[in-house]
């Protein structure tokens, strides 16, 4: 140890050796001296036996530092000396080593980045914050940087400092909350934490909330990763993505975990790319024309399915790297299929790694548990009301948009967000400033959202989950609305999936339930989903829910997915409902394949074919999708028979379908329904076709109009209704135009 005067305090020395200094580039790196010209140049590295000083421009020039404290803080006096860029020549157990010093450099963020930051409105914050892999004059090297404003010290750990938090010791940027730190010759691949030092003198330890990696569970390691520009071969798609009328196209969306749908060998999982070949082939296959992913930011519990968000700019690495899953959005694109992704932004967990408590204060979340706790699901609640949470969010919609290619995010659990009283007692939450149960923070939250998003990434969507009657989910905020420009709609599904599990002889004392949803089905912009929420947790899988004998729970499936397709709304299966999977899905398994094997199911997978077919060829299913003009019932009155039927109709007043449903296993003969038009009604679709697995009772194709009024129109057609069995008919053309020798 050198008995050479040393240049500042031992209180100060102290701090840095105890890692508890706020501003170590106060103490660190190179400065001027006080009293005379000159510089002195501070390092502490504990490992260290000996450091030299070399000037980077001049290496014949080197200066042995002095070793002012034995537990590693070293430092050099250059009286006379100007500043000048130097290496660090680092002599210990292992080595030497010549670096940088990571506390030679200057600031990265600039002013009014953390202007933007701190106003809630830097949209790109993913590109300053977190890990990034840049070049400084020469040196290669990896900047880090955090957001922990209560936080007494923040350092960098990981593979490259043996995790000691001793050593990066990092700064903080003014007010901003905002501790950065640049460290040379780390590298793409180290894993890495935050150490925060809480105003009470805990430690910490905190994955990266802006890593784009992160380590497989069970580790909850970040991972340092280069989201260096992919090369993109969906150009095609996203040029024509901005002029594409979403509200007037077909929506036939696969909803899909990834950890369940198919698995490997040992059932293990399947790597981003080998699911993009596999899914996409079997999704073109069956017709449909978007996938939607359950959340695959990366999460640390596997039964959460993805709803516990740890890492929300990290693709899970359960199935790859981010290029990995680049890879699978980019094939999705070139073979003509978009690709949904559900975000989660209505809570996230309490692992002590992730966001909860994040400086030791409640940083993301709002402190008092009745504004930021979900008590049903053991979670904290986002505060939409800080601006630099508003940041995160923000940029993490933009993050998903811009370098995932993503077409559209489905916003889980929208009620939650909303409602301050959500899933709480009366007197266990906190009303708003005017004293009612509004989330104006939230709804604020959503209107910012929407204004922009849409403005940076034309032709995408948001999607609600929102179950209940709050207006205006899908109109735009200038006209009142939160913004989004889909709504599951939950009512629906909830009526319909109890009325259809009903045994057919108790139904027509439910009648309402078909007929109902109409009044509201153009009130939003809706989505119909048999979501994997009705196929866990004792609900039973689709055809489990259904009444009957084997080939009446096959009847009544087949119906229901006829019904659903006709009614107004794009639409949603959740994957193995397609084929009829009996027993509930479970996400450590790989569906149950194997019932294809049996004809039942593969006739069932038929029908999902060419019901997706019809949905996307014609244009009475979607163009009109979102207008009453595009629907019209024929007679929602028939309770006593279970029997209803509805016209679907396109802009083309001569372009219409027919639909007619029996919800009873009773054949009806010379069934009577009024159509606008005389002519020919070609029978496209028949679910009780022995193609399907049906008793093949129907219409022989088609059946000509007769001059016998009904339904107050002056044509009606005289039918057959299978049992348990939905018709659908197209119009062909009058007797002028086609006779009935014609051959269709």
């Amino acid at each position: 140890m050198s008995n050479s005067p040393v240049t500042i305090s031992k209180e100060k020395m102290e701090s840095i050796i105890n890692a508890d200094c706020h501003d170590p580039f106060s103490i660190l790196g190179m400065h001027p001296l006080e009293e005379e010209k000159g510089v002195c140049v501070r390092v502490f590295i504990p490992t260290a036996k000996k450091i030299k000083v070399i000037d980077r421009y001049n290496s014949q020039n080197s200066w042995l530092m002095n070793k002012v404290e034995e537990r590693g803080f070293f430092e050099l006096t250059l009286p006379g000396k100007d500043f000048f860029a130097y290496f660090l020549e680092i002599e210990e157990e292992e080595g030497i080593r010549v670096t940088a010093d990571p506390y030679s450099f200057l600031p990265f963020f600039s002013e009014f980045d953390l202007h933007l930051f701190n106003e809630g409105t830097y949209h790109f914050a993913y590109e300053r914050l977190g890990a990034h892999l840049i070049e400084v004059g020469g040196i290669k090297g990896v900047y880090f940087s955090v957001w922990a404003p209560n936080a007494r010290r923040v350092s960098v750990v990981g593979d490259f400092n043996r995790w000691d938090g001793r050593i990066h010791q990092m700064r903080v940027l003014g007010s901003s909350g905002i501790w950065e730190i640049f460290v040379p010759q780390a590298e793409e691949g180290a894993k890495y934490k935050f150490e925060i030092k809480t105003q009470e003198g805990n430690l910490l330890l905190k994955a990266d909330p802006y890593a784009f990696f992160s380590e497989l569970r069970p580790a909850t390691a970040s991972i340092v990763y280069n989201l260096s520009p992919f090369p993109w071969k969906d150009e095609e798609w996203m040029e024509k993505r901005k002029s594409q009328n979403l509200l007037s196209s077909s929506w036939s969306i696969y909803e899909v975990h990834l950890g369940s749908w198919k698995r490997g060998k040992d059932n293990s999982f399947l790597n981003y790319r080998d699911l993009a070949h596999q899914l996409v082939a079997y999704v073109k296959e069956m017709g449909f024309t978007h996938i939607e992913l359950l959340p695959i930011a990366e999460h640390p519990f596997d039964a959460s399915w993805g709803y516990q968000v740890t890492g929300y700019f990290a693709p899970t690495s359960r199935f790859g790297t981010p290029e990995d899953f680049q890879y699978f959005v980019d094939y999705c694109h070139q073979e003509g299929i978009g690709v949904i992704l559900d975000w989660v932004i209505a809570h996230f967990p309490k692992d002590a790694h992730g966001l909860g408590r994040f400086d030791g204060t409640a940083l993301y979340e709002h402190l008092d548990p009745r504004r930021g706790e979900h008590p049903h699901w053991g979670s904290y609640i986002f505060n939409y009301g800080r601006n630099e949470v508003r940041t995160f969010l923000i940029s993490n919609a933009f993050y998903w948009f811009k370098e995932y290619h993503i077409d559209a995010l489905r916003v889980d659990a929208v009620a939650s967000m909303l409602y301050l009283d959500y899933g709480r007692n009366e007197g266990d939450w906190i009303p708003n400033p005017y004293g009612g149960k509004e989330n104006l923070e939230a709804i604020s939250f959503l209107h910012y959202l929407h204004e922009n998003i849409y403005h940076y990434f034309p032709g995408i969507a948001t999607i609600a989950e929102e179950s209940t009657a709050w207006p205006g989910v899908t109109l735009p905020p200038y006209l009142g609305g939160l913004g989004f420009l889909f709504k599951w709609n939950m009512g629906w599904m909830n009526d319909f999936l109890t009325y259809i599990s009903k045994d057919p002889v108790y139904r027509k004392h439910h009648h309402q339930n078909l007929t109902f949803p109409l009044l509201y089905a153009f009130s939003e912009n809706f989505i119909l989903p048999i979501s994997h929420d009705e196929v866990v947790h004792g609900k039973r899988n689709l055809i489990d829910k259904m009444p009957g004998d084997w080939w009446q729970k096959f009847a009544n499936v087949r119906l229901s997915f006829a019904t659903m397709f006709g009614y107004p709304g794009k639409k949603l299966l959740f994957m193995g409902t397609e084929f009829g999977q009996w027993r509930e899905w479970n996400h450590d398994e790989e569906l149950d394949w194997f019932l294809l094997g049996y004809e039942t199911h593969r006739q069932l997978q038929r029908l999902i074919k060419d019901l997706n077919h019809l949905y996307t060829t014609e244009k009475s299913l979607f163009e009109l999708d979102y207008s009453w003009q595009g629907f019209e019932w024929i007679d929602c009155n028939d309770a006593d028979n279970s029997v209803i039927s509805f016209m679907r109709k396109s802009k083309n007043p001569g372009d219409f379908l027919v639909f007619v449903s029996n919800f009873t296993p009773v054949p009806r003969f010379n069934y009577r329904i009024g159509v606008p038009r005389e002519g020919f009604y070609q029978e496209i679709l028949n679910t009780d076709s022995e193609i399907y697995g049906g008793s093949n009772l129907g219409n022989w194709g088609g059946v000509w109009t007769e001059s016998i009024p009904a339904h107050g129109r002056s044509f009606s057609l005289n039918l057959t209704l299978p049992p348990l069995g939905s018709l659908i008919f197209k119009w062909r053309g009058a007797p002028g135009i086609l006779n009935r020798e014609d051959k269709l």
